[in-house]
């Protein structure tokens, strides 16, 4: 069993912060699109970010922030435009933005991270960010994180919140996390936007190797279509106000704590690929038998990745075919005559030979991890995934990825994205 449970808070359930969401007139459809996240107190803060070569305004920022000093009091989180792609005056527009945000909080600049998601090509409306900062700003409460996982949402059709607690020296220990995202996930890196807090305290180095591992376990390992962001952050902030002795090195309490953050990071994974555009169900690709654990995922991931796997899942079709397609072009090598497949308890696969199985029964397993699209979203389960098992050898490598199916209404989305 696992050495934490499941709380209510979200980022606002570890001591020391708080959290707001409001409309300040950013998306054209008058929905909420501004969040805050504030530390009482300095806050030990890591990230992992985009790896593609055309990155927002916000990811070049946050990374020049964390190089000079890896702390933070505030994150803020604009959406409607991404910022992404609008040259110098981007870079001004989220330089303005930390400013203003600074002299409402009355911290250095320094201390101010960023993030934007929305439309590519469109800068920030500054309009609207002078004018929301002060209200987002009164709008702080340490049960705000509902109101900011809100705020930061696009496409996604649900919020996606947790939070956890483990005790480390006789003393409860928290992390929280809120993200977003639903479409263009294909991370290289952690997600399209994902905060997270914990009131541990935690050296900078460590921290940071700490978030770096969860989101290869995590967010690294989930895709809806195949397309990395250009605005992809993952934030993590330790501020220390559980009053635990300092954890600076690994041993026990740091496998403690790093688990827990990885649990975090998965949940988060595995509600972004649920609420992949269009998706009806939540795939979930089991691959064991590699050299390292890294193949495992890499295989895994191409598998989730397929869109001739997604669209036999969308379809019903148990086509085991396509499975091991995905798996043989992975980039991982090992013996056709090793592999093994299942779906679900069906078997299909064993020593790379067909076996027979009953097709109407796998296929009818494949139905009941369904649901309706978008009728049934709000009560999206992350417990009932479509398991894809696959077996590739004897090594010790062990990987998990997380995906949704192809359904039509992905393409209609993104066809009229903008239009």
């Amino acid at each position: 069993m696992a050495d934490w449970q499941e709380i209510t808070g979200g980022v606002t359930a570890p001591r020391g912060y708080q959290a707001a969401g409001i409309t300040a007139g950013l998306k054209p459809s008058g929905l909420p699109d501004l969040a805050l996240i504030v530390s009482d107190v300095e806050a030990i803060a890591a990230g992992v970010f985009t790896t593609s070569q055309v990155k927002a305004a916000c990811v070049d920022y946050c990374r020049q922030r964390l190089q000079a000093k890896p702390s933070s009091r505030a994150i803020l989180c604009n959406a409607g435009q991404a910022n992404a792609a609008t040259g110098h005056q981007g870079v001004r527009d989220a330089d303005e933005s930390a400013e203003l945000l600074a002299k409402e909080l009355n911290i250095s600049p320094e201390l101010i991270l960023l993030a934007s998601t929305g439309v590519i090509g469109q800068r920030i409306k500054m309009d609207a960010m002078r004018s929301g900062i002060p209200k987002l700003v009164a709008a702080l409460s340490d049960t705000g994180s509902d109101a900011a996982s809100g705020a930061i949402i696009t496409t996604d059709l649900v919020t996606k919140s947790i939070a956890l607690e483990t005790t480390i020296s006789d003393r409860p220990v928290r992390i929280g996390g809120i993200a977003k995202g639903s479409g263009m996930i294909h991370p290289n890196m952690a997600t399209m936007l994902s905060f997270v807090t914990c009131d541990a305290a935690v050296s900078p180095h460590l921290w940071q190797q700490m978030l770096s591992r969860a989101a290869d376990k995590s967010f690294n390992s989930i895709t809806v279509d195949g397309d990395t962001s250009t605005n992809d952050s993952l934030i993590a902030l330790a501020n220390g106000q559980s009053r635990t002795p300092a954890i600076t090195e690994m041993g026990a309490e740091a496998e403690k704590l790093e688990a827990m953050l990885t649990a975090v990071c998965q949940h988060l994974a595995k509600a972004i690929a649920r609420d992949g555009e269009g998706a009806t169900c939540l795939i979930e690709v089991q691959v064991t038998g590699t050299h390292d654990d890294l193949g495992a995922r890499q295989i895994a991931k191409t598998i989730a990745g397929s869109s001739l796997v997604k669209s036999a899942i969308f379809g019903r079709d148990p086509n085991w075919g396509r499975i091991a397609a995905a798996a043989g072009r992975a980039g991982v090598p090992f013996e056709q005559e090793n592999l093994q497949i299942k779906l679900g308890d069906f078997l299909l696969l064993e020593n790379g030979q067909p076996l027979q199985f009953d097709r109407a029964a796998a296929s009818a397993y494949l139905k009941q991890a369904a649901t309706d699209y978008p009728s049934n979203i709000k009560t999206q389960r992350l417990d009932n995934p479509v398991i894809i098992a696959v077996s590739v050898g004897n090594g010790h490598g062990v990987g998990k990825a997380w995906g949704c199916d192809l359904s039509y209404d992905y393409v209609k989305i993104n066809a009229e994205y903008t239009t």
